[in-house]
């Protein structure tokens, strides 16, 4: 979990409330996304207040957010469960991913800004900037920008607001790589080639790369999930619609 960054002994009303419920919100929720808080585990009010210094108010806000996107559940009497990454989730994601991101590769060729992906990718180097929650913070900021920086050059709204809440659900997968194995998915060959692609304005190139990569991706992050599994045991579930497998 984060250091508690907000800490206020009372809560001011209305405008003040709000601001305070925006920043538990965020909080918590980037700690889900990067698995600091584990995919299953139950969490509490209290918890939550004594972790982030935030009052319960704020929490509270927070919490109904979270809820409403399917990041937790309440257990009545239990307090809140983080949403469990399920096999149905992962198939998901990726069956939108490998047709939704060839096609933005395709139609981003002449307008992407080229520049910009060699800094998006040369900030996805993470391996010695620092203690692991801050690698894995930088790298799926770095991540995720390169490749809506893509999905937004086309000029589609639609296809970035989607591939932008994708991108969100995929960053847990990501996360637990990360803190199981330490190491990052291995992306930037297949970042580089589709830089150049956009470069030498070959469309089909830009395309084929892209569905590579997410077809790549998806193997490399079911074997991170199963070894995250093996470590973790019962603490880290990967269940089915009905039941845990």
């Amino acid at each position: 979990m984060s250091d508690p960054q907000f800490r206020h002994p009372t809560e001011p009303a209305d405008t003040d409330s709000v601001s305070l419920g925006l920043a538990a919100y965020t909080a918590i929720r980037r700690d889900i996304l990067t698995c600091r808080l584990v995919p299953g585990s139950m969490v509490t009010e209290g918890e939550l207040m004594a972790t982030y210094g935030f009052g319960k108010n704020s929490c509270r806000i927070a919490l109904t957010r979270l809820a409403h996107e399917r990041l937790v559940f309440a257990r009545p009497r239990k307090g809140y469960q983080v949403a469990p990454i399920t096999l149905k989730d992962v198939e998901e994601v990726f069956a939108l991913r490998v047709q939704l991101e060839p096609m933005a590769a395709r139609l981003a060729v002449n307008r992407v800004d080229t520049q910009q992906l060699h800094r998006l990718e040369a900030a996805c180097r993470v391996e010695h900037i620092g203690p692991l929650p801050h690698r894995i913070d930088v790298f799926m900021d770095a991540n995720k920008a390169f490749h809506l920086a893509i999905a937004e050059a086309t000029g589609n709204e639609r296809l970035l607001r989607t591939l932008s809440g994708l991108m969100d659900e995929m960053s847990r997968l990501v996360a637990l790589g990360f803190n199981v194995q330490r190491v990052k998915p291995e992306i930037r060959h297949d970042h580089n080639s589709m830089i150049k692609a956009f470069e030498d304005r070959d469309e089909r190139a830009a395309e084929t790369i892209a569905r590579r990569h997410i077809e790549t991706f998806r193997t490399q992050t079911m074997e991170k999930v199963y070894a995250s599994l093996s470590q973790a045991g019962t603490y880290l579930p990967l269940v089915v619609a009905g039941g845990v497998r």
